[in-house]
């Protein structure tokens, strides 16, 4: 069995949105999804603006799009984008 190493990148629509809130939101989602959720890392983008890029793990067979789509539904969320995906074995 492989395991995905994926990460996504979330841009906020408005540099005010409470990015610990969309955090807490994304480890619901990929908990509900059958991930783990491993980290979250605040990027600084323009104007105010940032980005939330959230790393994850889950089984290969379910892939980034079912979580790129979930935590890119998230309010506050302009739009995601996995921005690396590594298999693991173990």
């Amino acid at each position: 069995m492989a395991i995905a190493i994926i990460t996504i990148k979330l841009m906020m629509e408005a540099p005010d949105t409470d990015l610990k809130a969309v955090e807490e939101k994304a480890k619901s989602i990929i908990t509900e999804q059958k991930g783990q959720f491993y980290k979250a890392e605040v990027e600084e983008v323009a104007f105010g603006l940032k980005a939330l890029k959230v790393t994850l793990t889950c089984d290969e067979k379910l892939g980034s799009d079912l979580f790129e789509d979930k935590l890119g539904a998230i309010e506050g969320v302009g739009n995601s984008q996995c921005i690396d995906f590594r298999r693991t074995i173990g």
